[in-house]
């Protein structure tokens, strides 16, 4: 993980004095400057400060009284990992803070209360994606709008009762198994399989999708995978994908017999439901990623390589999938957030994309989870998911300064705090002694134009040419003008690029990266 990126931002017009001020003290693993004159402190995260509690690491988050709050939810490692880089908790309750993680999303009163430095973790209508019913709808549109083949992403559905003698019609010509699912539901509850319309209970809205019956087997074994997802900005679209994830497996060994219909453990991957199995096999060793019911996804990809599968083509598919997905409900988030989100750069994303790949090695999107599980059973999820949090807590760009406080720009990012980034700052008496024509911070997201950070790679960027790598600048341009005339044409394109720059990577071409 990079911890002197502000060495790598040099200042190619600055006068020497500037230069020299540069040089200053400021250097630490836990900050670096960005903006005009890199005049704007900027947290850097680390995983591994978790278990070295190094003080060190807390001192910038300390020395500007940084603060987060948790809401409706109790999740230990975000608390972790925050309080580990200095970050203090406060209550609920509190308006001065640098972080609300909440459980779900915000009323439209509380997102026009942010402030420019203040982030949350959810963007309004989110629901638009993590929502079933709204995800096939979103999904089904633009089926209509770029042909079916373009967005055949999903298994095909339906949603009951509105579509009932729909579904009847379509099970007459196949009679495959089917897979039923409450329309806001999560961790396999309420999911089960039917092979016949008469086992529907049409009391509720439920969604019934074609049952993929040739998923793709490791060991006989059936499997999912659990990939992060993240979006800083739907306006513009700026996705990142990180690039460990998690292959969850069945505890049965899969059998395409009916008989075997009602056998959850056999059919369903979800580590909730498979932890209950008296079959299941945890991993205390977080080396070792490829034993148990829980493997690292790079160890599925390296074990699938092994046995001759194009695991290139197969994640190419799978960031397509990412993106279509996402971009079905661009514009309804996009609209929410120029309603209710006062600045830009306040809200951040984190999905879970479950998705299923069958014997052809064609992806399947199963669901997008909302708040997605963050529980550490196993030494493995630690690994994974602390080193996870830590990149995005870094992309979302948390700008070093009290909440508490409303100091213009020029006090605040004084050359003084530049010398001495690590002595506190002492907090105002009042909140008359704050500053009543504060100006903005950031009007704009940092971190718009990162290619990468850590293991956050940028599958899409509409706002810069560059979103790729610079060297394919030329290409990427088309690709940013053809985005709003068809979509048919820009995912095979982006396909394209993405093989592109595997083959290049793997053949030992150096791809020179623009953090700038």
């Amino acid at each position: 993980m990079p911890v002197g990126m502000a060495r790598d931002l040099e200042e190619t017009d600055s006068s020497s004095e500037e230069e020299e001020e540069m040089e200053g003290p400021e250097e630490h693993p836990c900050i670096m400057w960005t903006g005009g004159f890199r005049r704007i402190p900027i947290m850097v995260f680390h995983a591994e400060a978790i278990l070295t509690k190094d003080s060190y690491i807390r001192l910038i988050g300390e020395r500007y009284h940084l603060s987060f709050k948790i809401v409706r939810t109790d999740s230990r490692l975000v608390r972790s990992i925050l309080s580990a880089h200095g970050f203090r908790e406060v209550h609920p309750s509190s308006n001065e803070y640098n972080l609300m993680w909440t459980g779900s999303h915000l009323k439209p009163y509380v997102l026009r209360t942010l402030t420019d430095i203040q982030k949350v973790n959810h963007f309004p209508r989110s629901y638009e994606l993590t929502r079933k019913d709204r995800l096939y709808k979103n999904i089904n549109r633009m089926q209509q709008i770029y042909g079916f083949k373009t967005f055949h992403i999903l298994p095909q559905t339906f949603i009951l009762p509105a579509e009932y003698q729909e579904f009847c019609t379509s099970y007459s010509k196949d009679r495959g198994p089917w897979i039923v699912k409450p329309v806001a539901s999560s961790r396999g509850r309420g999911v089960y399989l039917i092979n016949n319309p008469n086992q529907i209970s049409l009391e509720e809205n439920i969604l019934v999708s074609r049952y993929i019956n040739n998923p793709l087997l490791i060991d006989d074994f059936k499997f999912d995978v659990r990939l992060y997802v993240l979006v800083t900005s739907y306006d513009p679209l700026v996705i990142y994908l990180y690039e460990e994830g998690l292959a969850r497996f069945a505890t049965v060994r899969y059998d395409q017999g009916s008989k075997n219909i009602k056998n959850q453990f056999m059919h369903l991957t979800n580590y909730s439901v498979n932890k209950k199995s008296g079959d299941y096999v945890s991993c205390d060793d977080p080396e070792v990623e490829d034993y148990g019911n829980k493997w690292s996804m790079s160890a599925m990809l390296r074990y699938l390589k092994q046995e001759g599968k194009d695991t290139t083509a197969l994640m190419a598919s799978v960031e397509e999938l990412i993106i279509k997905t996402v971009i079905s409900a661009e514009l309804a988030i996009a609209a929410a957030c120029k309603a209710f989100i006062p600045h830009r750069g306040v809200c951040f994303e984190l999905y879970g994309f479950d998705v299923l790949i069958d014997s052809t090695l064609k992806p399947w999107l199963l669901e997008v989870n909302l708040s997605p599980s963050l529980a550490c059973d196993a030494p493995l999820d630690l690994k994974i998911k602390a080193s996870m949090l830590s990149d995005m807590f870094t992309l979302v760009g948390f700008v070093c300064q009290d909440p508490g406080q409303r100091l213009n720009r020029t006090s605040y990012y004084s050359s003084e705090t530049r010398r001495n980034p690590y002595q506190k700052t002492q907090r105002p008496v009042s909140a008359q002694s704050r500053s009543s024509n504060a100006k903005l911070i950031l009007d704009e997201p940092i971190f718009y134009n990162f290619v990468k950070y850590g293991n956050m790679d940028a599958v899409y960027n509409k706002s810069y040419v560059r979103f790729l790598y610079p060297a394919f600048s030329f290409h990427v341009l088309l690709l940013v003008s053809l985005i709003t005339l068809n979509v048919s044409i820009v995912c095979p394109l982006l396909i394209f690029l993405r093989r592109l720059l595997f083959t290049l990577e793997k053949s030992g071409f150096e791809i020179k990266q623009d953090f700038a």
